[in-house]
């Protein structure tokens, strides 16, 4: 079961890079207005790609030697199919609904619109969201303790990190019409949180 469990997490990952790709690509074409990068941000994605695509691969490699290995149900199984393609619908609404105002760092493009609507008119952060779905898709289908949690511990660094500075970059550019966007929606949870 573990080798379905790896199979299905690589399908997963293979399909988020199909997904990932078109909009890198896009973004790399745009003239940026602001650009608020930092090394720590450039640290912390680093840290994401090792804990989400790196970490698994090494568990799968033998590398781990049955460290914190553990038992793999098809309860797990299903939780991880069913987190996974949560994540990945999430993932490609949050790109869609974004379009041209999407950068892997924090920028602001040149004439960028505040977005509003799609899944960011229940949450302001779903693409932080999404991430938090993969590292959850994550931990059930690695039977790893190690490997397997690895993903959404770095997602949660990154998200700590990046979330305010990212809202107040959001304020500096928006004004009383982010205020007024973060009155009437939560941060990763519609209505909770």
């Amino acid at each position: 079961m573990n080798q379905t469990s790896f199979i299905i997490w690589g399908v997963m990952l293979l399909i988020w890079c199909a997904m990932r790709y078109p909009a890198m690509r896009r973004a790399r074409r745009q003239k940026t207005r602001v650009d608020n990068r930092t090394v720590l941000d450039i640290s912390l994605l680093t840290l994401c790609v090792f804990g989400l695509v790196v970490m698994p691969i090494v568990w799968r490699l033998g590398v781990l030697s049955d460290l914190a290995d553990r038992g793999q149900s098809w309860i797990l199984l299903i939780l991880g199919v069913v987190t996974g393609a949560a994540f990945l619908w999430l993932f490609r609404r949050s790109h869609k609904d974004l379009g041209r105002n999407w950068s892997v760092t924090l920028e602001v493009r040149e004439g960028h619109q505040l977005v509003t609507g799609g899944v960011y008119a229940y949450v302001r952060h779903p693409m932080y969201a999404s991430f938090f779905l993969w590292g959850l898709a994550q931990a059930f289908l690695i039977p790893n303790w190690i490997a397997g949690l690895a993903g959404l511990a770095a997602v949660l660094a990154l998200y700590a990190v990046r979330q305010s500075r990212e809202e107040a970059m959001m304020r500096q550019t928006f004004g009383v019409e982010y205020d007024a966007y973060c009155c009437r929606t939560r941060r990763l949870i519609p209505k909770i949180f």
